[in-house]
């Protein structure tokens, strides 16, 4: 099946497009320059197939040379299927450890929209990431908390993750601000009183400063007073 997939993601590959996204992606070595919407059409038609027998034949693959868009289909294939959440669960153990980059954490998290269909559950089941040193299981961690549990009933422990996460990874960093940024949207209150008494590192509080400055929802007396809180 594996073999199968692999030719029809070299028929889709565009030299342009593979460019393009090395350009984003620089420590990335083997880029194929699928876009995404087709990634996402082929996800969905395994997912509508025999998943299961894709699933554990691509999780086999994990230490391999895969592509960037063997990785990234893989984990949008579990965001598409329709299945009971201990096989879910199971298919993200497999896959989680295989993320090593930005574009295949954020994409396939954002697709699992599975998740908000039994919060309590997947919400403690990212927590079980929480002490992780992985780079990229950290901002896996946090950017789905973003992603399907910025709510009432989430954001205080979205923010204390935010405060207690401890890594020198630049994608953790960055991970963190851009979540902080999305806090800071839909409960400044909440997310101001956490920048005044920060723990974070000065990178991470200082960028989450600055995401939540760039944003058009905010307003320019807010940045003003935001800004007096850069470290």
């Amino acid at each position: 099946m594996l073999d199968e997939i692999r030719e029809t993601l070299y028929s889709l590959a565009e030299d342009d497009y593979r460019d393009f996204n090395r350009k984003l992606l620089p420590d990335v070595d083997n880029i194929l320059g699928v876009r995404l919407p087709m990634l996402r059409k082929l996800a969905k038609k395994i997912a509508a197939g025999d998943f299961r027998a894709y699933l554990s034949e691509s999780a086999s693959e994990a230490g391999s040379d895969s592509a960037y868009e063997e990785i990234m289909l893989h984990g949008l294939v579990i965001g598409y299927v329709k299945t009971d959440r201990e096989e879910y669960r199971k298919f993200l153990d497999e896959f989680v450890p295989r993320i090593s980059n930005w574009g295949v954490c954020d994409s396939c998290a954002n697709s699992l929209k599975f998740m908000r269909k039994d919060p309590e559950y997947w919400f403690e089941y990212l927590m079980t990431y929480r002490n992780s040193r992985e780079e990229f299981e950290l901002r896996f961690m946090i950017v789905s908390m973003m992603d399907h549990f910025l709510d009432e009933a989430h954001i205080d422990t979205i923010l204390e993750n935010c405060n207690e996460i401890r890594h020198e990874g630049y994608y953790t960093k960055m991970g963190v601000a851009w979540t902080l940024q999305a806090c800071y949207v839909k409960f400044p209150e909440k997310t101001r009183a956490l920048l005044e008494n920060s723990r974070m590192d000065g990178f991470t509080h200082n960028k989450a400063i600055q995401k939540i400055r760039e944003s058009y929802r905010v307003s320019k007396e807010e940045k003003e007073e935001l800004k007096k809180l850069t470290k």
